[in-house]
């Protein structure tokens, strides 16, 4: 036989086979688009805006659809009610993570790493030093920054601070704004931020036994997570050398006393807030005064700058599509079979912009979170850092962050755009994959 033709014939027959076994799974798997050999429903789906395509399937084929990315399916979970009946009433069934990023992020080492950074957070939060001790110094060290230094881009500034509280956390020590050291830990991590963010980043995540032979930036990830590793293991080197375990100083203190014994939200809220900073300034002088830090017990009697800072969480997105999660088990859902291992996508987006429990979605209006007296009004529907056994770690730290860099930012300093505030295009990201990162602008930080 011509070598041409059994190839052709050889092509055509992995062909069939790959449509057949597609559209037999299809039998137990929920509807969707139908998909090609090989790429599946890629040229479906705009890789630039992943959130808007799911978004205009599911009008198409409902809440819970099935996609195809490459040979592999994924089921897309759209809408409050869709997402929390898997993440929360079947969390167990669909607690594991297909990030090919974090392979790690699984199973029994993944279970005790979370408890035990749970226990750590809440013991440091009630130690000698509480986690809020460590948040309104950084939020004083950036408010000195800004009064010597011209006007700039807050995004790297702003990511800086609760990076610096985090090392403080694990480090016991913060670092200087300006240490090579420190400016090149937070680089590598904005870098990795920008890759995951990528269209592509998702595609590649589907693709796991080829990824190390694919082109592309996500070869710069493993190298920044190497780098990261080997940073902290020389810091856990230097406790290891002056460890009393009497005295846990710090989170890799007791990390290691355990083992003995067995940071792109904080330039988004700046370009938006600016419109409504003097209300929320005004909230400041009334509650906090102007000669002493603010701190968490204030919250409480701020609902507008809490509504407000929950209202730039809700529509800035920030992971409009979270880290996909794959089923344990096979899953019935909803009169669906759902197969052990298959990938699941959750749309935070077509929670966070639910046009029911936000009747305007697309503005920015604190009052989405205020009720008719002015008090803070919470949602069912509020999950920017998703929702069930694979919620946030690091939530109420960050909860934390944003009220206290805030109101200390705000307590010191009215704040001016470079730029007319109508000129800046806070609607449309510079990246919308893993994150939606925010396009690039200039503040001013004046004086009060």
């Amino acid at each position: 036989m011509d070598p041409v033709v059994a190839l052709i014939l050889g092509v055509s027959c992995l062909l069939l086979l790959s449509f057949w076994r597609h559209r037999s799974r299809r039998g137990k798997l929920p509807p969707g688009p139908t998909p090609l050999p090989i790429i599946g429903n890629i040229l479906q789906i705009d890789v630039k805006d992943i959130s808007k395509s799911l978004t205009n399937l599911s009008k198409v084929y409902g809440p819970v659809f099935t996609l195809y990315l490459g040979m592999k399916p994924i089921v897309v979970l759209h809408g409050y009610e869709a997402v929390k009946e898997a993440l929360v009433d079947h969390g167990e069934e669909f607690c594991t993570c297909m990030c090919v990023f974090f392979p790690a992020f699984n199973g029994k080492t993944w279970k005790e790493i979370r408890r035990f950074s749970l226990m750590t957070l809440r013991n440091f939060g009630m130690g000698k030093r509480s986690i809020e001790d460590r948040v309104q110094e950084e939020a004083r060290c950036l408010v000195e920054d800004r009064k010597l230094s011209s006007p700039c881009d807050p995004t790297f500034i702003l990511g800086c601070a609760p990076c610096n509280v985090i090392c403080s956390i694990i480090f016991k020590n913060r670092f200087d704004y300006q240490d090579p050291d420190f400016l090149t830990l937070v680089k590598k991590l904005n870098e990795n931020v920008r890759i995951m963010s990528s269209a592509w980043a998702q595609v590649y995540n589907n693709f796991p036994a080829l990824i190390d032979y694919l082109p592309g930036s996500h070869h710069i990830v493993s190298k920044n997570i190497d780098y990261t590793m080997n940073y902290i293991l020389e810091k856990v080197k230097e406790h290891e050398e002056s460890l009393d375990v009497n005295d846990p100083r710090d989170f890799i203190d007791c990390f290691l006393i355990k083992k003995a014994q067995v940071q792109c939200c904080h330039q988004h809220i700046l370009s938006l807030v600016t419109q409504y900073v003097s209300k929320v300034q005004k909230e400041i002088q009334c509650v906090i005064g102007r000669h002493r830090s603010p701190c968490m017990q204030d919250r409480s009697r701020m609902p507008y700058t809490d509504a407000v800072l929950y209202e730039v969480q809700r529509y800035i997105d920030l992971i409009p599509v979270n880290l996909p999660h794959a089923v344990t088990c096979d899953v019935k859902f909803r009169n669906y079979l759902i197969p052990k291992g298959t990938a699941i996508w959750t749309s935070l987006t077509s929670v966070l912009h639910d046009n029911k429990e936000f009747p305007h979605p697309e503005i920015f209006d604190p009052g989405h979170f205020l009720d008719e007296r002015g008090n803070l009004r919470k949602s069912d529907y509020f999950m920017p850092f998703s929702s069930g056994k694979r919620m946030c770690v690091g939530e109420s730290l960050a909860r934390m962050e944003l009220f206290l860099f805030l109101t200390t930012i705000l307590q010191h300093f009215h704040l001016k755009s470079q730029v007319d505030l109508k000129e800046l295009d806070t609607d449309t990201p510079i990246a919308n994959g893993f994150a939606s990162l925010p396009p690039l602008y200039k503040l001013c930080f004046i004086p009060v």
